[in-house]
């Protein structure tokens, strides 16, 4: 059983993986959570991408915590890391399509072209699966 700590580890190690992807297919803006951050702080998406990023990566440290602890909770185990890599992938796809339906439209009102949602769910697939191998691999205890 992976640990919280293994969580963090991997949710911060997936989140960079994650972030440099979404770097390189993206379009050169801010990430979306500039666009939750600009909401509250005022201004314009471009104003908060530094805050967005830090944002970013705080999500991505908790929801690897989340993995971790949820799995298990349900039943299943992180023993194997095909099976690790395969949860991985499926706990991706939930964070892609939470992302685009509660985010992206309901809390931040964005409606992402079509290009924006193949990167958006194709970093979200990375997240999950190197999230998934770090804790099958067992990096960290």
């Amino acid at each position: 059983m992976a640990s919280v700590i293994a969580g963090l580890a991997g949710g911060v190690v997936a989140t960079i993986v994650m972030t440099v992807a979404m770097m390189v297919m993206g379009d050169g803006g801010p990430p979306p959570t500039a666009a939750l951050v600009a909401m509250f702080a005022g201004g314009q998406p471009e104003d908060h991408a530094m805050p967005g990023m830090a944002l970013h990566l705080l999500y991505g440290i908790a929801a690897g915590a989340v993995f971790a602890v949820g799995v298990p909770l349900v039943g299943l185990s992180l023993g194997s890391i095909g099976v690790a890599v395969g949860l991985g992938l499926v706990y991706g796809l939930v964070l892609m399509i939470g992302g685009m339906m509660f985010w992206m439209r309901i809390v931040i009102g964005m409606e992402p072209d079509k290009g924006t949602m193949m990167t958006f769910g194709t970093v979200h697939v990375i997240y999950g699966v190197v999230l998934g191998a770090f804790l099958g691999a067992g990096i960290v205890a």
